[in-house]
């Protein structure tokens, strides 16, 4: 039987890699994208090269079109094996230096309500449907910009790198996977967050080391986990990182 995976953010970068590569494994994928046009585009592309995958509206901050995706996934295909909670925004003035005194309530309150709240919302709409899979997997592409253990250590590499509503929301969203797969313990379903690394994306810059080929690869190992994988960790490439 098919597996159905819905990947959020997928009409570009690391969303949009994550849906190739998970399709790639024979797994029908939805992508989640709040632009039409940009969604579809992506849909086109993926199709081209004889993947299953379907353009779907979601926008993660509007309730309405969480509401929309979840009966369209029941009505449709009954269960959900695979969510990728991908989308995300940066809205930080800067990656550098600490703007914790002067960063606007605003801006705070945009990128939780994307990286934080709209994936939440999200992920609990959709557990009625996870659960009814024999092995749901929720994967959380979270950063290690949300690590305390990063920020706490000042020989560590990015210590210097405190944006804090982009680090505070990716913070809570690491907590939020923890709580989860404390939640789900009983049950089949693995939840994990994964850390993509610095990736040439929207978020990542030009300067960034990796393709989103290669910032894809950790959520999808978690996300194509077997029974025996862990849950409720927190990891890139395979190496435990620390909360």
């Amino acid at each position: 039987m098919t597996k159905i995976a819905l990947v959020t953010g997928a009409n570009k970068g690391i969303g949009f890699e994550t849906a190739k590569q998970l399709a790639q494994h024979n797994i029908k994928v939805l992508l989640g994208a709040r632009n039409e046009t940009e969604g579809k585009k992506a849909e086109r592309i993926l199709r081209d090269l004889s993947l299953d995958v379907t353009y779907i509206k979601l926008d993660i901050s509007d309730s309405l079109d969480i509401e929309n995706v979840k009966n369209h996934i029941e009505s449709e295909y009954g269960a959900l094996d695979i969510l990728v909670n991908n989308a995300a925004v940066f809205l930080d003035s800067a990656w550098f230096g600490n703007n914790t005194e002067t960063v606007p309530m605003q801006t705070l309150r945009d990128t939780f309500d994307i990286n934080y709240f709209g994936t939440v919302e999200l992920t609990q709409a959709l557990l009625p449907a996870i659960k009814k899979s024999e092995a749901g997997r929720i994967v959380n592409i979270s950063s290690i910009s949300g690590s305390f253990g990063v920020h706490l250590d000042e020989a560590h590499r990015l210590y210097a790198l405190k944006p804090y509503a982009y680090s505070a929301s990716k913070t809570a969203l690491n907590q939020f996977t923890v709580f989860l797969a404390q939640a789900l313990r009983e049950s089949k379903i693995k939840v994990n967050a994964a850390n993509p690394g610095w990736v040439k994306t929207s978020i990542g810059s030009d300067q960034a080391p990796l393709t989103p080929e290669d910032g894809a690869k950790t959520g999808v190992s978690l996300a194509l986990l077997d029974e025996n994988g862990p849950t409720g960790t927190f990891s890139e490439s395979g190496e435990v990182l620390p909360w």
